[in-house]
């Protein structure tokens, strides 16, 4: 059994499970990018498959929105099949991949920096023909930080005290 950081190419199977020398994976690893370099179909489908969820998972934490995560992940993979052939080896597949997806992040951020720059509302603005301004409208209402903390605070003390319980008194608290 292979573990999720190996991988099958051709008859052989490369991975940390499959090979304890790590030149036996570096020959690997050339040839699986010699494969991306020639445009093998197969091989961008299993590059896909093996970091995707990494990627995806880098973009969500750094964009904080699944849709723009996933996006940003095809663009991501669009652009390092367009650069595979600028690959030097220098580093890992996965750090080249990951610092191309940190740069599309950034580029997709400025995009967007550069898109809202021009679509500035002032609150004091009236809304349509009414005498409601914005700033009415879009009160917030949620709580403050110090409630915040505070809240989180009892949260713990409570949870550190149901805890402490025998399990026979806590079922009924909880319930």
């Amino acid at each position: 059994m292979l573990s999720s950081k190996s991988f099958a190419l051709g008859e052989k199977e490369f991975g940390s499970a499959a090979s304890a020398s790590g030149s036996t994976f570096a020959i690997a690893d050339a040839i699986f990018i010699e494969r991306l370099r020639l445009g093998d179909p197969e091989a961008f489908d299993k590059l896909v498959t093996r970091y995707a969820g990494d990627i995806n998972a880098l973009l969500y934490r750094l964009t904080s929105d699944r849709d723009e995560a996933a996006d940003l992940t095809q663009e991501t993979f669009l652009r390092a099949l367009k650069a595979v052939g600028r690959f030097r080896g220098d580093a890992d597949l996965k750090t080249w991949l990951y610092r191309i997806a940190i740069n599309e992040s950034r580029n997709r951020f400025r995009w967007w920096k550069r898109r809202r720059r021009d679509s500035t509302v002032s609150l004091d603005q009236n809304l349509g023909s009414t005498e409601s301004v914005y700033q009415d409208v879009i009160a917030d209402t949620s709580a403050n930080p110090e409630e915040t903390a505070l809240w989180r605070e009892r949260e713990r003390i409570l949870q550190r005290a149901l805890s402490e319980l025998p399990a026979i008194y806590r079922e009924p608290i909880v319930l």
